[in-house]
């Protein structure tokens, strides 16, 4: 193995490295989260020592003993993030800066500690920089997965006093299969996300381990994603198991639910905000009910309704199903404004379109 030093981190090469040929195979048809690049970043943290051992060396298994702290108290935040490689051959991530200032504040709403934003970056950076080569062509990307875990040895109520932070990387292709233009969604009438005063704004493991089993109930239903409605009074829309999700009505405007502490405040959301006030739109960040979404929706003042998020980007939603039966959003197929602010996204992300807000951050 060959061992350097490159800024913060000892970096260790992995000796076991896919060769070319065998990865270009594997980057023909990536698929999403089962493909794994070949290194992984972690810096770990001590009480009263801070943060340190930071390196890059080869991805191996952790070795973790039974009482670990996250093992039976669930002390556990990650973030979501992507990298591209742009038609000059340059590699830059999406608004990175934000998924460090997310990262952070689900790291205080867990009782961890905060990882510095600019160790945040460097550690991604590092880790694209050294694993570039599994960037896929074409509108592949790199997915890119920062996490932190307690990492003490004890059983008691209390917040650790050692953790681990990590970055893997998975070289993505489509994350809905089947190249559907439009999911369809069901709408969990039992389970709820999150409550007011929970951790619904903080990106942890526990949030979507509590969607699972209505993820289950929908794919049960013929649906790809659920959508879920509040926790007090089971009437408002609040976003899908892992995506925020907007409304386009017949005059234009776009309608959003409100961040409330139950919503996780989506890096895509925010840009898409952006993105649609650019274009002229007026876009409300207020409550909208189920009842209100279904009456829309057959009367033809809803237009379209589209999903968005990291991995998946911005997806149209065709049909929504629930125990009350079944309604269909326009055509069914998604619409024009959907295409338009997906096509200016990606065009940011990827370097074809202007970014006049600087998003892009190149490598």
């Amino acid at each position: 193995m060959d061992v350097q030093q490159t800024s913060r981190f000892t970096v260790t090469r992995s000796g076991k490295a896919v060769p070319a040929d065998q990865r270009a195979v594997l980057l023909a048809d990536p698929g999403f989260g089962k493909l794994f690049t070949d290194h992984m970043v972690t810096i770990r943290y001590t009480e009263g020592q801070g943060w340190h051992s930071h390196a890059i060396g080869p991805r191996e298994p952790f070795q973790l003993d039974p009482a670990c702290a996250v093992l039976h108290y669930a002390q556990e935040i990650f973030e979501g993030m992507k990298a591209y490689r742009l038609g000059d051959g340059s590699i830059a991530m999406f608004r990175p800066e934000e998924n460090a200032r997310r990262f952070a504040e689900s790291a205080e709403r867990m009782a961890m500690p905060v990882l510095p934003e600019d160790l945040f970056l460097e550690a991604v950076e590092e880790l694209v920089k050294i694993d570039a080569d599994w960037i896929p062509d074409g509108e592949g990307s790199l997915y890119l997965r920062p996490f932190m875990f307690a990492s003490e040895t004890f059983l008691g109520v209390r917040p650790a006093n050692e953790y681990i932070f990590c970055v893997i990387a998975s070289p993505a292709g489509a994350y809905f299969k089947g190249g559907k233009k439009a999911v369809t969604l069901w709408v969990s009438e039992h389970f709820t996300r999150a409550a007011r005063g929970g951790t619904g704004a903080a990106k942890c493991g526990g949030n979507y381990a509590a969607s699972l089993v209505a993820q289950k109930e929908a794919i049960g239903h013929g649906c790809d994603q659920v959508v879920f409605l509040d926790a007090a009074e089971n009437k408002w829309v609040e976003e899908l198991g892992g995506m925020n999700v907007f409304f386009v009505m017949d005059d234009g405007s776009i309608v959003t639910p409100p961040l409330s502490g139950t919503i996780l405040p989506g890096i895509t959301r925010n840009s898409i905000i952006s993105l649609a006030r650019a274009k002229g739109h007026e876009v409300r960040e207020e409550s909208y009910s189920f009842a209100q979404w279904r009456a829309d929706a057959a009367s033809g003042k809803l237009r379209e309704a589209f999903a968005c998020g990291t991995a998946a980007v911005v997806t149209a939603i065709g049909t929504v199903k629930s125990v009350n039966g079944d309604f269909t959003i326009g055509n069914g197929d998604g619409g024009i404004v959907t295409e338009a602010l997906r096509a200016d996204l990606t065009g940011i992300q990827r370097g074809t379109v202007a970014d006049p807000a600087n998003w892009v951050r190149k490598l």
